[in-house]
């Protein structure tokens, strides 16, 4: 049920058409199991404790006792690589973590404050956090070699703005159509935003994120 809602969601405000092939959902419980069996029946060694998404294999995997927030998440990825190709990782693991925790809200999906909120605010009282202009122009592997889960936070958090600004659907179409000539998304978030000084913004949402609260806080 929690899958068929999500696919409805996401299929009302991004999504244009369905993958090319069935996506099989491999759900295990704990752990263990979800290490044991990612490596047996696909050869995979997990980089993350939740779940991934296998383009390769046509598959989801993940450790369903971590929560149905995986789930959602995972189902993100493959409607994001059916409808855009091009999607750097900063904005398809933006997207799947902001509806780790989520909601409908008037009849759409809409992302909650979540788990990742402590880390974020650490990064940001410490001043290590990059600037949105940094965020959004790492590579592959740049966005995923950080083992603190930064950029996820990052990312996720840059879109829930978006989100309560009521942005988030624009900017996304926005960007889909201007890929070509903006592949990061960079020039066509400052177009959504509005904004002169994207320093200030920055500023801005630093602070704004520090007001933020998580039930978990």
């Amino acid at each position: 049920a929690l899958g068929d809602w999500t696919v409805s969601m996401l299929e009302q405000d991004y999504v244009d058409k369905d993958p090319d092939t069935i996506i099989d959902i491999w759900r295990f419980a704990g752990n263990e199991s979800y290490m044991e069996h990612a490596k047996s029946i696909f050869g995979d060694t997990p980089s993350t404790p939740y779940g991934y998404y296998s383009d390769e294999h046509d598959a989801l995997v993940m450790d369903i006792e971590t929560g149905g927030g995986t789930l959602v998440h995972e189902i993100v990825h493959p409607f994001v690589d059916a409808n855009f190709p091009k999607c750097p990782s900063w904005l398809n693991e933006g997207m799947g973590s902001l509806y780790e925790a989520c909601e409908e809200r008037d009849g759409h999906i809409a992302g909650l404050t979540n788990w990742r909120l402590p880390g974020l605010k650490d990064a940001i009282q410490a001043g290590t956090l990059p600037g949105t202009e940094d965020l959004t122009s790492t590579t592959d592997a740049e966005f995923y070699g950080d083992e603190n889960g930064t950029n996820y936070a990052h990312a996720r958090y840059l879109l829930y703005y978006l989100q309560e600004k009521d942005l988030l659907v624009g900017y996304y179409k926005a960007f889909h159509k201007n890929a070509a000539k903006d592949p990061t998304g960079y020039q066509t978030l400052v177009t959504t935003l509005g904004e002169k000084d994207m320093k200030a913004f920055d500023a801005r949402w630093r602070d704004w994120v520090l007001t933020l609260k998580w039930k978990g806080q």
